[in-house]
């Protein structure tokens, strides 16, 4: 199938309007989103702390950091199954796919004037 000579499809790379999801979109790049974002946003009380733990016990870090991981993968958890912040990430990637497809410059290599 070519793009190349849609005007929808402005770059070759797909209708920026499009909000379909392919597999590996759905199961990886969404979730990878909600992850970063849940360990910034929501849980970053439990990173830090998982982090500190990790830190001062070096090398016993798996027997003496179990409640700080329990704690950080029990807020993870929380955010992955709420479906309100899982629509939020989806609507993050679907605008920076859209971005994407409309000027052909991928999201690490765009400057934003302020």
């Amino acid at each position: 199938m070519s793009f190349e000579h849609n005007p929808q499809n402005p770059h070759g790379l797909g209708d920026p309007n499009d909000t379909k999801l392919r597999n590996v979109e759905r199961e990886v790049l969404i979730p990878k989103i909600m992850r970063d974002r849940a360990k910034v946003e929501h849980c970053a009380k439990e990173v830090a702390d998982f982090e500190e733990c990790c830190k001062s016990s070096s090398i016993f870090m798996v027997a003496t950091c179990r409640k700080q991981n329990s704690a950080l993968r029990d807020c993870l958890a929380h955010w992955y199954q709420d479906e309100t912040f899982k629509a939020e990430c989806k609507a993050i990637y679907l605008q920076e796919r859209a971005d994407y497809r409309s000027t052909g410059i991928p999201k690490k290599n765009r400057v934003e004037k302020i």
